[in-house]
């Protein structure tokens, strides 16, 4: 319940505000918003518990309605849709009141005849057979309303060709989006950066990255999303040739030493026919545990699922709490920099102001 102007102050919480906790504090929500002005606010006492700003998952895919509502209930309050169609669909996710907040690259670019070509429509509308069409592709993208372009690159052949991947990038620069880039295999990586991508998502499960390719990565200002909590599903649940997990988690070690940024991403789905189910809300914890696992600090961690995905993917009201920001909040018992799973204890969650109290 609000109050009747509809605030709602929490006080006593201990805010992370992106490099520690602060002291005990008060943090007021008016109209979707945080503000500095308690007037008349609804008091809730947070007990010195912890308040974060909302989770964000950088690598999704939604299936419907039952998926916001999941990922809200273990405090991811904004979704990065790594590809979902048609875009009516999309659409359909945008914007729903007190729901977690979504972007989408609607649908990706794929290669003829790879394996996410035999998606269901997915696959259909993604098809891109050579440089050739990748302008009238990005172009149509943007008509759609996606917020920044998928490429699936290096996928089990056949695969894109240097020409198209580059041909792509550049459509979408001219356009001023970003461009994601799947990549799971160290020849993926490779063709990726040289097509000048700026996202990576997955890390290699064939072959760890290496010192010299995770500086030139920095160097070039690229960005990974290592969705560990995929590649350790993959590794549980179909375990395909020459898949290593350890290969994952030393990439993203080297990575994060060579300080190339790392967001948190799942790759939650729950489409049949996936490498492995990963489910919407509580994999992102699990990612942060992974992470933690993998080299991160604690508070790289907490960072890697809110300041640094908000800053990376144009999210500039969201990710830390301030005045004026969304309030998008999770409020936890127990210290999430002293140990990661705390995380998992939510208390509360509010999306864009509007609290829910998981079950």
């Amino acid at each position: 319940m609000m109050s009747p102007n509809g605030k709602t102050a929490l006080t006593n919480v201990r805010v992370f505000d992106g490099t520690r906790l602060l002291s005990p504090e008060t943090v007021v929500i008016d109209q979707g918003r945080i503000t500095a002005d308690a007037a008349g606010a609804r008091v809730v006492d947070g007990g010195g518990a912890v308040l974060l700003p909302g989770l964000i998952d950088a690598h999704v895919h939604l299936s419907g309605r039952p998926d916001l509502e999941r990922l809200r209930e273990f405090g991811v309050t904004t979704a990065l849709d790594m590809g979902s169609a048609p875009h009516e669909f999309v659409d359909s996710l945008r914007g729903l009141h007190g729901l977690t907040d979504i972007r989408s690259a609607g649908v990706p670019a794929i290669a003829p005849g790879s394996p996410h070509s035999h998606i269901p429509l997915l696959g259909e509308l993604g098809v891109v057979r050579d440089a050739g069409e990748a302008e009238k592709f990005v172009e149509a993208r943007v008509a759609e309303g996606s917020d920044y372009l998928k490429i699936v690159v290096g996928d089990p052949a056949p695969s894109h060709d240097h020409a198209t991947l580059a041909a792509l990038v550049a459509a979408a620069r001219e356009r001023g989006l970003l461009v994601v880039a799947h990549a799971a295999a160290r020849p993926a990586v490779e063709m990726a950066l040289k097509a000048g991508v700026d996202v990576l998502t997955h890390v290699p499960m064939d072959l760890a990255m290496d010192v010299e390719t995770a500086a030139r990565m920095r160097t070039d200002r690229r960005i990974v999303v290592p969705t560990l909590a995929m590649m350790e599903g993959i590794i549980a649940q179909s375990a395909p040739p020459g898949a290593d997990y350890e290969a994952s988690r030393a990439s993203v070690a080297q990575l994060h030493r060579a300080g190339v940024p790392i967001l948190a991403g799942t790759d939650a789905n729950s489409a049949p026919g996936v490498p492995a189910a990963i489910s919407h809300g509580d994999s992102l914890h699990r990612e942060l545990e992974l992470l933690v696992d993998a080299g991160l600090s604690t508070l790289d961690a907490l960072r890697s699922a809110t300041v640094l995905p908000a800053r990376h993917f144009g999210l500039d009201d969201r990710g830390v709490i301030a005045p004026g920001y969304r309030a998008d909040l999770v409020l936890i018992d127990g210290d999430p920099v002293h140990d990661i799973s705390a995380t998992r204890r939510i208390r509360g969650v509010w999306c864009g102001g509007v609290e829910h109290v998981p079950a």
